[in-house]
């Protein structure tokens, strides 16, 4: 780990942070860093012709699973684009407490079936197996981890993919002359945005920070060094390893 360059400046490729209290803004104070925030991809919907392309029928399906908000979106954003109307009997199978609120703002919470898991995959498979019966729909992106799938799969659980939106790469042409001391990714499919933007990039002293094992393998195979690693045991966050890497890299430096 490199300890010569200073750190000032970082760009999260994430959103920005709703509202004031986040760790980034924390680690902004604490560390005197300007911490800027850019999402290197969006979601964009399937259409609804795409999708009846792949013969997925929603109301043969007795429940759903969501995996996240965009999952939430996206399904009833399809369902209202082909016209059917999700009967009150539908059974909702969320992967953390938040996702299960979040389905207030299209379902009426008390009337409706939800069930959540803490935050994990694991989590959420002792719900389902409690409700083994249930034919499961699976609301995703086009590119997606299979470890969901693998576990629905050792557990005999009927299920339907059905890929409703895509992860598309942002237009970032205006940070074409700007410059940052740390970039931070989370996806392999933020280091192909980098690339689709800017295919001539060089690392040169620009320090890449990357979260779990898909994104560090995207950056080593795009030949790219990670200087910055999370989840580790000493730093189980992107904020936390940040934190312990400027402390080492600005002590001392001028």
């Amino acid at each position: 780990m490199s300890t010569a360059l200073k750190v000032k400046t970082i760009l999260v490729s994430q959103p920005k942070p709703e509202g004031d209290k986040s760790p980034y803004f924390d680690l902004a104070k604490k560390c005197n860093v300007k911490v800027d925030f850019r999402p290197f991809t969006h979601i964009e919907g399937v259409s609804a012709l795409d999708f009846r392309k792949d013969k997925v029928n929603i109301l043969e399906h007795t429940a759903v699973i969501m995996t996240s908000r965009s999952a939430v979106d996206h399904y009833f954003r399809m369902c209202q684009e082909m016209r059917i109307t999700v009967p009150e009997t539908m059974k909702y199978f969320c992967i953390s407490e938040s996702t299960a609120f979040y389905l207030q703002k299209y379902v009426l919470y008390r009337k409706r079936k939800i069930f959540h898991g803490k935050q994990t995959v694991s989590d959420l498979m002792v719900v389902i197996k409690k409700h083994k019966d249930e034919k499961y729909l699976l609301p995703c992106s086009e590119i997606h981890k299979d470890e969901i799938s693998e576990k629905l799969d050792e557990q005999k659980i009927k299920y339907t993919k059905a890929v409703m939106y895509r992860t598309v790469c942002s237009d970032l042409s205006d940070l074409a002359n700007v410059n940052y001391d740390v970039l931070a990714f989370f996806s392999p499919s933020a280091i192909k945005s980098l690339f689709k933007n800017f295919p001539k990039f060089k690392q040169n002293k620009t320090r890449i920070a990357c979260f779990g094992t898909a994104t560090s393998q995207a950056v080593k195979g795009a030949k790219l060094k990670v200087d910055v690693y999370a989840p580790t045991p000493q730093a189980p966050s992107m904020t936390m390893a940040l934190e312990q890497y400027i402390g080492m890299a600005n002590k001392g430096s001028k």
